[in-house]
């Protein structure tokens, strides 16, 4: 029972996002040819996540990511659009470099991306991860496509701009909002085709800083957020935010544990008190209707139970 109310749940929300990103109005009508590919990302090196998901085993954990990524393109309705399978190492020796864990294989992972990418050339994207950091090179791609005439829209319980010299955390998927910007190791933003202006991002369903050092970091780079309440019955400070930067194209991350654990746990984050799925639903779609929106990620899923019966399977006799 539970696992299938997390699957038809899951489906309402690909479904919803879907239509959004292949830029379909209310009435089922086709409004763009532009080249739209969907991007399998399962990066999963930026995540040092074994003590948050308790009932897993690190390692398992950790690759949960990959398993996520192929359960999102499972549920996502079927698309006419090209679909691109990101090449992701499974080497579980992760070494920390550069305040990073896993550094090379993000840094290699990250220059291969921006190459395939830049091969397909598509006008818009849609990202399935993955840990959070499966954003980076395709809005950076895309704000360099646009010339930076790009607003950012992520919605996450976390604002994702640690740095790897805070020596806290070592995950890069904290850092993703931070790459973006043009700020964190020298190497990695090299490699992006672009960066953010910290005034262009605005953080929907923050609600967990984790340590005030983040808090003071977000006053000093001006960045905006809106709570989960402020968006709850409708999304007019977002529409209004949009309106006021001036931007034309609009890029939307959706991290898996904005949503409120009281409903759905689809992530690795359980802080209570977030978007419930109608919320988010609505909430895309809204930008999507009045803006041109042209990258949609969809992050973080950590499909636990999933994760702990394919390891019960890989147990069983015949199996194989």
């Amino acid at each position: 029972m539970i696992i299938k109310r997390i699957i038809a749940a899951l489906f309402i929300i690909f479904l919803s996002v879907s239509i959004a990103s292949a830029g379909i109005n209310d009435k089922g009508v086709k409004m763009d040819t532009q080249k739209t590919i969907r991007l399998l990302y399962p990066q999963w090196q930026g995540g040092n996540i074994g003590s948050f998901v308790p009932e897993l085993q690190p390692d398992d954990a950790s690759t949960g990511y990959i398993l996520g990524s192929e359960l999102l393109n499972f549920l996502a309705p079927e698309t006419k659009n090209k679909t691109v399978k990101i090449p992701v190492t499974d080497d579980l020796n992760r070494v920390e470099e550069n305040g990073i864990m896993g550094y090379k294989p993000i840094l290699e992972q990250t220059k291969n991306v921006v190459k395939i990418i830049n091969k397909e050339n598509p006008d818009k994207i849609v990202v399935l991860g993955g840990e959070c950091s499966v954003s980076v090179v395709p809005f950076t791609y895309l704000a360099k496509k646009y010339n930076n005439d790009v607003a950012v829209i992520w919605i996450d319980a976390h604002p994702d701009i640690t740095l790897p010299d805070d020596k806290t955390y070592n995950g890069y998927h904290a850092m993703a909002v931070t790459a973006i910007m043009g700020k964190g190791d020298k190497e990695i933003v090299l490699a992006l085709p672009a960066n953010i202006s910290p005034d262009k991002i605005l953080f929907v369903g923050l609600r967990d800083w984790e340590r005030q050092q983040i808090k003071d970091r977000q006053i000093e780079y001006g960045m905006k957020h809106l709570t989960s309440e402020e968006v709850s019955q409708n999304s007019d400070k977002i529409i209004e935010w949009i309106k006021q930067t001036e931007a034309k194209h609009i890029l939307i991350h959706f991290d898996m544990d904005v949503l409120d654990p009281n409903e759905i746990i689809a992530a690795v984050g359980v802080v209570p008190n977030g978007m419930k799925i109608a919320e988010v639903v609505r909430v895309i779609n809204d930008i999507n209707n009045n803006f041109d929106v042209v990258g949609l990620t969809v992050a973080e899923p950590m499909p636990r139970t999933a994760i702990r019966l394919k390891k019960m399977l890989n147990q069983l006799p015949m199996m194989k």
